[in-house]
């Protein structure tokens, strides 16, 4: 039996990871780390002014990346980001479906069209790319990773000081166990397919939760402390390298240890 060294295991050359949302926050700390490892970058958002800072940004950490131009809710955008990748003559060997939105409202109010644009960006959208890189690259070449971006918020309910996030917390849910039967399914074909729970971290979308919530959140954790510019690095590695061969269906939750209270 071959026994490979441990950073064989966690080497990406030659590999292409596609990250949805990765122009800054969480899709560009988790692209770093798969940049620093080997991996040629392809970042997604909707604002191109921003693509074009984290792209210049990958290259002065020496990584290769590509920047396309997407809203990924909206209807064919997913599938175009496919076309477009395929176009410039790279592939999709990893895929980390980061984009996502959240909407806060009491469930009695919350808004049928909100309801609607978070299941297209948190949920649809990834079942798209997902099927779109399998089909294209992943199950032909025997060898994929998809590492779907989830949340404590899909593991259970919801806090109840907090303003209601039930659409939020529905399609986390559901990401979740799209992952399981996923895996399944594309287990025999070299697919791993695992998800990410963060707890809170600094970002756009949760300005708000930490404007009025940040003491409370930080005191229901057991570190202390709230999510931090590296703490994804290390369990996005893991999930897209050769490391994840024998890991699959699995759900990390990346909270500082806040949903065991």
């Amino acid at each position: 039996m071959t026994i490979l060294a441990l950073k064989t295991l966690f080497d990406l050359s030659g590999k292409t990871a596609l990250v949805t949302g990765g122009s800054r926050g969480l899709g560009m700390q988790m692209s770093e780390a798969l940049g620093e490892f080997g991996a040629r970058i392809v970042i997604t958002a909707r604002k191109q002014h921003e693509l074009d800072v984290a792209v210049a940004h990958l290259a002065t950490l020496g990584v290769e990346a590509l920047a396309i131009s997407a809203d990924l809710g909206k209807p064919g955008e997913a599938a175009r980001v496919i076309e477009a990748i395929a176009a410039a003559g790279w592939s999709v060997d990893i895929l980390v479906n980061n984009a996502g939105t959240s909407w806060g409202a009491a469930a009695e109010d919350h808004p049928l069209e909100a309801w609607e644009k978070l299941m297209a960006l948190n949920l649809t959208a990834p079942f798209i790319l997902a099927k779109e890189a399998a089909k294209r690259w992943m199950l032909p070449n025997k060898w994929g990773r998809i590492v779907n971006i989830a949340s404590v918020e899909g593991l259970g309910g919801h806090h109840p000081r907090m303003i209601g996030t039930i659409a939020y917390n529905t399609s986390k849910g559901g990401l979740i166990n799209f992952t399981r039967a996923l895996a399944a399914e594309w287990g025999a074909h070299g697919i791993t397919v695992n998800a990410i729970a963060p707890g809170y971290f600094p970002s756009k979308m949760t300005a708000y939760t930490f404007e009025h919530f940040e003491k409370d959140l930080v005191d229901d954790t057991p570190r202390g402390q709230l999510g931090g510019p590296a703490d994804l690095k290390g369990v996005t590695l893991l999930f897209a390298t050769d490391a994840c061969a024998h890991i699959t269906g699995q759900v990390v939750a990346v909270d500082g240890g806040a949903v065991l209270i």
